[in-house]
């Protein structure tokens, strides 16, 4: 297909990488900083622009990879070449497409990316959405040309997987940001734990999260956890959010 990338950032530099990779021609790549679209058209060999008015209407599909709050605007914009529109939002309805056009639909990577750190495409989860059964199937096609892992999901579902997804991901990095600082306040090297937070991971892999809680909150172990938020009463936020959590686990149990 030939495919145009509105946006430069982690998802759309993604992107690129594996529609080219399979075979696909990107035929301009837009951004509003000229230096980022540049960047990324060099290595996927498209053209850079960062004016909508400098857009080429000879494309398939547009590929919208930017914040959820200008999604609308830019479809807006796009929908006058009467080309098909996806965006890549795991929180925003395809009404925000659909407002403006038919040749709606939604093109969602399941994964989280930095440009620094590269992706086996093949795995990662894409979930798409189309209009009609036309825009899915083309759509469909597109996906699994780059991933082995395909879902058809809709708007609502798809809500409801961004905000596990968020606690599945955002919101463990978050912890492991206060484990690292509790650490380096004893001058103790974060690396001690990346076994532990390996094998954690690893273990989801093959059993459900409630077969395979620790800790002292699961055996209801009252004295470490109360010798824990000793140590947590200088730092409010996090003794409430101990206390939360270690709630939780408790009455899940």
């Amino acid at each position: 297909m030939h495919i145009t990338l509105i946006g430069s950032g982690n998802v759309a530099t993604h992107l690129g990488a594996a529609f080219k990779n399979a075979g696909h021609s990107i035929v301009q790549v837009y951004s509003r900083n000229a230096h980022n679209a540049a960047l990324l058209a060099y290595h996927i060999g498209a053209e850079a622009i960062d004016d909508l008015n400098s857009i080429d209407p000879n494309t398939d599909i547009f590929i919208i990879s930017v914040s959820d709050d200008a999604i609308a605007g830019i479809a807006q914009e796009l929908s006058k070449h009467n080309k098909l529109i996806a965006h890549t939002s795991g929180a925003t309805d395809l009404f925000n497409i659909l407002a403006f056009t038919d040749n709606a639909g939604v093109f969602y990577p399941l994964q989280t990316f930095s440009k620094t750190k590269e992706v086996d495409f093949l795995t990662v989860p894409l979930c798409i959405e189309g209009a009609n059964e036309s825009i899915t199937k083309t759509l469909k096609e597109l996906a699994q040309s780059i991933s082995n892992n395909v879902y058809e999901i809709d708007s609502n579902q798809r809500k409801t997987l961004h905000l596990a997804a968020v606690f599945a991901c955002n919101f463990p990095n978050y912890l492991y940001r206060v484990a690292q600082e509790l650490l380096a306040d004893q001058r103790i090297d974060f690396n001690l734990l990346r076994p532990l937070i390996l094998e954690t991971a690893e273990k989801v892999q093959t059993n459900l999260p409630a077969n395979v809680q620790t800790g002292p909150a699961i055996r209801n172990d009252q004295k470490t956890m109360e010798a824990h938020l000793a140590l947590l009463k200088y730092e409010p936020e996090w003794e409430q959010l101990y206390r939360l959590l270690s709630q939780g686990i408790i009455k899940k149990d």
